[in-house]
């Protein structure tokens, strides 16, 4: 495996396969935002490249102090995979991670969706390199189908009390002149938009970023190439609630939510969220609507579709660091089995 510290440092030919693989979270603005702003203190994000005969693989890693790597994943990550050319022998990429790995005695993949068919062949190959391969679940992800449906249909299909809600607060909305609702999406409205997200964003129930300047790198990386809707909902000209969605070949995510806790009265989240759901149906036809990482209560109420997104500890139990997770991870299995 070659290393590469640079995304723009990749051969000619790999490039080609950055730009949305497997969905907005392996396009080049993904990947100039983690390395801008998405970094851990200490880490180096890395690209590691295998040739494969049949054609090239690249793992986006992250290399520690101590040379350890894991999967160059952070808490906005909703999914994660390697990017492989047509053809590219996963297996054999697989021994190639695993090699890497054998000399820090772990290597931590997550964000990994378990219905992906490389999967398998991946894992064969760093069990084949002589590590032990751990699954975990690692978080939730809900969705909904929106092929062909409107805002009507889709509004249709939500729960009783979510369906009454939204068109109470709607209507109410709409009557009130003091309220504007604005999607952000040009580069040259992004630093305005920056400003009041980060302003309701304070105002807001949320805990601090464990990395404080993405969102808005993300911001201006998704709105250079096209992909940002800023949604912004305000009051007498202050925002009071804001949305960070990306839309990227039909699926329109949403990552980031908040509203100012002094206008909770007016429900702006549960108005914003309609809003926007409403013109992304309407306006730009999306074929899928996504909740991001978790399982919040609300999002099972405008979503219909969970997925699992699982993580694998790859160790080599002939390593100090390797043997002590693999002995905890036997542990927890009995400990389980008896408590069961």
């Amino acid at each position: 495996m070659r290393l590469v510290n640079d995304p723009a440092a990749l051969p000619e030919g790999m490039a080609e396969h950055l730009p949305g693989q497997y969905g907005f979270f392996s396009t080049t603005a993904w990947w100039r935002t983690v390395w801008a702003a998405g970094v851990p203190t200490g880490g180096t994000p890395v690209f590691g490249l295998v040739g494969t005969g049949e054609g090239a693989v690249v793992f986006a890693l992250l290399r520690d102090r101590d040379g350890r790597f894991e999967a160059l994943t952070n808490p906005y990550t909703c999914l994660y995979q390697p990017l492989a050319a047509a053809g590219a022998d996963l297996q054999m990429a697989g021994q190639a991670l695993g090699r890497l790995a054998r000399g820090g005695g772990v290597l931590r993949l997550d964000a990994l969706d378990p219905d992906w068919q490389g999967l398998a062949p991946l894992l064969a190959g760093a069990r084949a390199a002589g590590l032990v391969a751990l699954r975990f679940d690692h978080f939730g992800n809900w969705q909904e189908p929106t092929a062909g449906r409107d805002w009507r249909s889709y509004l249709a299909a939500r729960p009783g009390a979510l369906r009454e809600t939204v068109r109470r607060r709607l209507r109410d909305a709409e009557r009130d002149p003091s309220l504007g609702f604005q999607v952000l999406a040009e580069p040259a409205e992004v630093e305005g938009g920056i400003a009041e997200y980060e302003a309701v964003y304070a105002r807001s129930w949320k805990e601090p970023e464990p990395f404080p300047r993405f969102n808005a790198e993300l911001m201006r990386q998704a709105a250079r190439d096209g992909m940002l809707r800023l949604g912004v909902l305000r009051q007498a000209g202050q925002a009071i609630a804001v949305q960070l969605w990306i839309v990227h070949d039909g699926v329109a995510a949403v990552l980031k939510l908040a509203h100012d806790e002094a206008f909770k009265p007016l429900s702006p989240g549960t108005v914003l969220t309609a809003w926007m759901i409403r013109r992304l149906l309407d306006t730009e036809r999306v074929g899928r609507i996504d909740f991001g990482r978790g399982d919040d209560p609300y999002k099972q109420l405008w979503t219909s579709v969970r997925r699992q997104r699982i993580g694998v500890v790859l160790v080599n139990p002939w390593r100090p660091a390797g043997l002590a997770i693999l002995l905890r991870h036997v542990a927890g299995r009995l400990r389980r089995r008896i408590v069961g």
